[in-house]
């Protein structure tokens, strides 16, 4: 094992979750005014829909995905009956077709942002730099789809998911030796992922944490207003 590869797998994604946290904390605490979608359907409503349904339903499930599949243990997935080979498969299929919707939804978002003068000009580096990110992320990821294909056993597949759960437990400097080795796609796309967390704080996204408080209204008391 490397030290580059021990750094990237076992110390880095410990660096981006912090900044994770903390710079989405500070960013709350110091820049409220900055804290929003930056939405464009003001400056031109064209396709803004239809990319946005795509890229967040994709995406969305795309995430998910990755969060349960990582991160459940693989005695669960014993106890269900549900096999490496069929567990790949179902991950190789829900993320070839989610994938390809969001990536869909994302050109559609990317061609908006980059080819309409009046949003091309209110855009910032950082909201063009976070579609490039993703884009690239999700490339790759879709990528990984025909290395998949190369060898259903789900061997692969099961040291990725040990790799991820040592990471959440802390246990990273196991967790490295896991992967070692991975497919480089594998690898660039896990590296993408982990940035997109570092670069979070820094971008329009932490409207997403907003997202998750607002879903806590649906428990609020009811609020009875009377009239005068």
């Amino acid at each position: 094992m490397s030290n580059l590869h021990f750094f990237f797998f076992a110390i880095y994604p410990y660096i981006c979750l912090a900044i994770f946290f903390f710079g989405s904390l500070v960013r709350f605490d110091r820049e409220q005014y900055t804290w929003k979608s930056d939405s464009s359907q003001l400056l031109y409503d064209g396709q803004l829909r239809l990319g946005n349904i795509l890229f967040h339903v994709g995406v969305l499930a795309v995430f998910g995905g990755h969060f349960v599949g990582l991160l459940t243990p693989l005695w669960v997935w014993h106890a269900l009956g549900v096999s490496h080979a069929a567990k790949q498969l179902l991950a190789m299929t829900a993320g070839g077709i989610f994938g390809t919707m969001a990536l869909i939804g994302l050109l559609i978002l990317i061609k908006r942002r980059f080819t309409i003068d009046r949003i091309n000009i209110n855009s910032t580096w950082r909201d063009k730099l976070l579609l490039v990110w993703i884009l690239v992320t999700l490339v790759l990821g879709l990528s990984t789809i025909c290395v998949s294909a190369g060898h259903m056993d789900g061997h692969e597949m099961t040291l990725l998911m040990q790799w991820a759960q040592h990471i959440v437990t802390f246990r990273g400097v196991e967790a490295a030796s896991f992967i070692t080795d991975a497919h480089i796609l594998f690898k660039l796309h896990m590296f993408m992922g982990m940035t997109f967390f570092l670069i979070f704080p820094f971008t329009r996204m932490v409207h997403v944490w907003s997202g998750f408080a607002s879903a806590l209204y649906v428990f609020r008391p009811w609020q009875l207003v009377r009239r005068r």
